[in-house]
Parts: C-alpha cells; sequence; structure tokens
C-alpha cells in the first residue's frame, strides 16, 4: 500500500494547504486529494513542485508500506505464488 504522508508533513512544517497551494500552483482540491490520501493518480510534476516547495525529499512524502495480504498471484518467471490459487 502506498502512504501519502502530506498531512503529516504540512502540520510539522505549520503550513496549510492553502499555503501550499498558493506556493505550487497546483489546485487546492488536488493538494487536499493528497493530504487525505484520496489520489488515485500523482502527478509528477506536482510532486516535484511539493518537494520544491517543502525543501523535502520524495521520500519524505510517500512510502510503501506492504500489504497485509499480497494480491499479486504470479512471479516474474510467470510461476503461481504458494498459497494461491488459479
Amino acid at each position: 500500500m502506498i502512504k501519502i504522508l502530506l498531512s503529516k508533513k504540512l502540520g510539522e512544517m505549520r503550513l496549510t494547504q492553502a499555503d501550499l497551494a498558493r506556493a505550487t500552483g497546483i489546485r487546492p482540491n488536488t493538494i487536499n486529494e493528497l493530504y487525505h490520501e484520496l489520489a488515485d493518480r500523482v502527478n509528477l510534476e506536482h510532486l516535484d513542485l511539493i518537494c520544491e516547495a517543502l525543501d523535502c525529499e520524495l521520500d519524505e512524502l510517500i512510502v510503501r508500506v506492504p500489504n497485509k495480504e499480497s494480491a499479486i498471484t504470479h512471479t516474474r518467471q510467470g510461476t503461481q505464488k504458494p498459497g494461491r490459487k488459479r
């Protein structure tokens, strides 16, 4: 699972979503979707602008948390993963 840590980062910096929207030129609705982790897709240019505005690295905004159950049914070699049925 991918976690977006924008709310944490803004809180640490004591900035609002509106502050970030003004600084980056990104629509407030887009900032809000990222803030509340509602975004299904993320624009790479937006990530770059946010990192620049917050003077941070990408790994401070986005992290991968291992899934409790894998949704992958096959490995790269095309074999079935253990415990999965076709």
